[in-house]
C-alpha cells in the first residue's frame, strides 16, 4: 500500500484531500503515488542554475507516467565561490542540511518515492544519505558537468583560476593572462568540469544504480540531459510499482563497486568521505582499509584532470561511466550481479557496452596500460595519524618526503604565507584546526594547493591537514587526518621545524619525534575554545564525527 494513502484516502482524511486539491489534485488523482522532487535549484553557483529546468522535466513526466509530483527546494552551497573564506565551513555542515531537508519535506507529507536533482558537490552525498535514511524508492538526477572554458586552444577549469593566482604572484604570469584565465574558466551552466568531486559523486552513484546510465557525465547545457531528468521519472514511477527501495541497492557490493570506478577514473577525495557516511546511513560496513585494499587491486585507467589531460565531457563522449564499468566488469573488478533502479543487474545494463572504448580516444585507457597501475586515493597511517587519513597521489612524482614542518593555526594563515614567498622547496606544510570539530565543518584547501602549484612547488612541497581538499585539488597532499587537532590528535602536536615523513608508497605520515616527547607535549596539550557555540555551526561542531567515519552528525 502507498505510503501517501494515510493522507489521502477516507472520508477522515478529508481535510488533508482538501489541501492537496488546492495544489492541483484532482478526484482521479488521490490514488496515485505522491512523488517528491528535491530541488536544488539556485542562482548561488553554475551547478544548480540549470537544475529549474530539469526538475520541470521530471515534473511533467511523473504525472504523464501516473504519478502526482510535489516540488520543494534545498539548498545549496557554492564550493568554489565560498572556497578560501570563512564561509566554506559551511560547506560540509550544508550536506547534513540538505539530507535532513529531503527527510523531512518526504516524510513529513508520507511521500511514495524521492527524485533528487542536484549539481554542485555536497547535493550528491546529501540526496543519497536521505534515501538511505528513508529508504523509499528513490532516483537521483545530476544536474550535469560544466563544459570547459577555452583560452589559446587548452581547456580550462575552474581550478585554472586558481593556480592562475599563484602563478601570477610568483611572477609566472602577467596580470592580463590572470585576468583571461578568470574571464574563461567557466564558460556555463554546470558542475566544475574535471573528474572533481561533483562528477566524482555523480560516478560513484551511478554506479551504485541509483541513477541512469550516461546520466552521470551529461554536459549540463546539453539537450540529452533534459531527456535523462525526464526518464528519470519513469523510471521512479515503475519502482514504485516494484517496490525497487534503496537499500536494496545500497549493498556491500555496490559500494565496492563505486570504489573501482573512482579509482578508475581518478577521482576526488571526498569521495571517501561521502561514501564511509553513506554505508554508515545504509548499515553497511565500510572503513578506510577498503578503500586501501580495492586501490591495489583497480588501476587508474582514465586520463582525467585535475592531474590528467581532459574533462569529464570527453569522458562522456568516450563511453562514459558504463564503458568504465565494462572494462572493470570483464577484468573481474565489479560486481555484476548489483541491481540497478531501473530493476536490471549492471551485466545486464552492461550487456551492449563495447569491450573496449572507441578507436582514437585518448581518455579511456587499456588496463594493460593504464594510466596508474594502482589506484590514486591512498590511506596513509602513522603516529600523526592513527585514525587514518587520505592522500591523491594521482600526478605525484615524488610520493615520498621528509622535511621540517611549517606549522599554521588556519588555512588563511597558510595561504598568506605561501603568498609571500614564505615557503621553501622541501617543506611540509601543515594546516590544522581545520577538522570536522575544529574547523568547524572541514574546509577544502584549494587555494592553498593551487598557490603551491602556481609558484611551481608542486613536485618539491607535501602539505596535510585534518581539512579537506577539493577534488581539483593534486600534488603530495594529505587530508582528513584523523584524529583532529581540536580532539587531540597527534597533528595538534606538531611544532614548527619538527621532522615530518610523508610516504605515499609505505601508506605512511610519521613524525620524526620520539614518543617521550610526544607523551610531554600531550600532557601539556589543551583544547582551544570553540570557534562557534550557536548557529548552524556550533551544532555541527557538538555532533560530528571523525573524519575517519565519514564526519556524519547522524550517529
Amino acid at each position: 500500500m502507498l505510503r501517501s494513502a494515510a493522507i489521502t484516502q477516507g472520508v477522515q482524511r478529508s481535510p488533508n484531500r482538501a489541501m492537496l486539491r488546492a495544489v492541483g489534485f484532482g478526484d482521479d488523482d488521490f490514488g496515485k503515488p505522491i512523488i517528491g522532487i528535491a530541488n536544488g535549484y539556485s542562482t548561488i553557483t553554475p551547478c544548480n542554475v540549470g537544475l529549474n529546468d530539469l526538475a520541470r522535466c521530471a515534473e511533467e513526466a511523473a504525472h504523464r507516467a501516473g504519478g502526482m509530483p510535489q516540488m520543494f527546494g534545498t539548498i545549496t552551497v557554492s564550493d568554489g565561490i565560498s572556497m578560501g573564506t570563512e564561509g566554506m565551513k559551511y560547506s560540509l555542515v550544508s550536506r547534513e542540511v540538505i539530507a535532513d531537508s529531503i527527510e523531512t519535506a518526504c516524510n513529513a507529507q508520507s511521500m511514495d518515492g524521492v527524485l533528487a536533482i542536484g549539481g554542485c558537490d555536497k547535493n550528491m552525498p546529501a540526496a543519497i544519505i536521505a534515501m538511505a535514511r528513508m529508504n523509499i524508492p528513490a532516483v537521483f538526477v545530476y544536474g550535469g558537468t560544466i563544459k570547459p572554458g577555452r583560452l589559446e586552444e587548452e581547456d580550462l577549469t575552474v581550478v585554472s583560476a586558481f593556480e592562475a593566482v599563484g602563478a601570477f604572484t610568483s611572477g609566472r604570469i602577467d596580470q592580463t593572462r590572470l585576468d583571461q584565465v578568470e574571464r574563461h574558466a567557466c564558460p556555463g551552466a554546470g558542475s566544475c568540469g574535471g573528474m572533481f568531486t561533483a562528477n566524482t559523486m555523480s560516478s560513484a552513484i551511478e554506479a551504485m544504480g541509483l541513477s541512469l546510465p550516461y546520466s552521470s557525465t551529461m554536459a549540463a547545457e546539453d539537450g540529452e540531459k533534459a531527456e535523462s531528468a525526464a526518464r528519470s521519472a519513469e523510471v521512479l514511477v515503475e519502482a514504485i510499482k516494484a517496490d525497487i527501495r534503496p537499500l536494496d541497492l545500497l549493498t556491500r557490493e555496490a559500494f565496492e563497486n563505486a570504489i573501482s570506478v573512482i579509482m578508475a577514473v581518478g577521482g576526488s577525495t571526498n569521495s571517501v568521505l561521502h561514501l564511509l557516511a553513506i554505508a554508515r546511513t545504509a548499515g553497511v560496513p565500510l572503513s578506510l582499509s577498503d578503500f586501501e585494499a580495492i586501490r591495489q587491486r583497480v588501476p587508474v585507467f582514465c586520463d582525467l584532470k585535475p592531474s590528467g589531460r581532459f574533462v569529464t565531457v570527453d569522458l562522456h563522449r568516450a563511453g562514459g561511466i558504463p564503458q568504465v564499468m565494462k572494462l572493470l566488469l570483464d577484468a573481474g573488478l565489479l560486481h555484476g550481479e548489483c541491481r540497478t533502479i531501473e530493476g536490471r543487474t549492471l551485466k545486464e545494463q552492461l550487456a551492449d557496452v563495447p569491450s573496449q572504448p572507441p578507436a582514437g580516444q585518448q581518455v579511456i585507457r587499456p588496463l594493460s596500460d593504464p594510466v596508474y597501475r594502482k589506484g590514486h586515493l591512498a590511506v596513509l597511517r602513522g603516529n600523526l595519524a592513527p585514525e587514518g587519513s587520505v592522500a591523491k597521489i594521482s600526478g605525484v612524482k615524488t610520493p615520498v618526503l621528509t622535511g621540517p614542518a611549517r606549522v599554521f593555526e588556519s588555512e588563511e594563515d597558510c595561504l598568506k604565507a605561501i603568498l609571500a614567498g614564505a615557503i621553501a622547496a622541501g617543506d611540509v606544510v601543515v594546516v590544522r584546526n581545520e577538522g570536522p570539530v575544529g574547523g568547524p565543518g572541514m574546509r577544502e584547501m584549494l587555494a592553498p594547493t593551487s598557490a603551491i602549484v602556481g609558484q611551481g612547488l608542486g613536485e618539491a612541497v607535501a602539505l596535510i591537514t585534518d581539512g579537506r581538499f577539493s577534488g581539483g585539488t593534486y600534488g603530495l597532499v594529505v587530508g582528513h587526518v584523523a584524529p583532529e587537532a581540536a580532539v587531540g590528535g597527534p597533528i595538534g602536536l606538531v611544532q614548527e621545524g619538527d621532522s615530518i615523513t610523508v610516504d605515499a608508497d609505505q601508506q605512511l605520515l610519521q613524525l620524526n619525534v620520539s614518543d617521550a616527547e610526544l607523551t610531554a607535549r600531550r600532557e601539556r596539550w589543551q583544547p582551544a575554545p570553540p570557534r562557534y557555540r550557536h548557529g548552524v555551526l556550533g551544532k555541527y561542531a557538538k555532533l560530528v564525527a571523525s573524519a575517519s567515519e565519514g564526519a556524519t552528525t547522524d550517529r
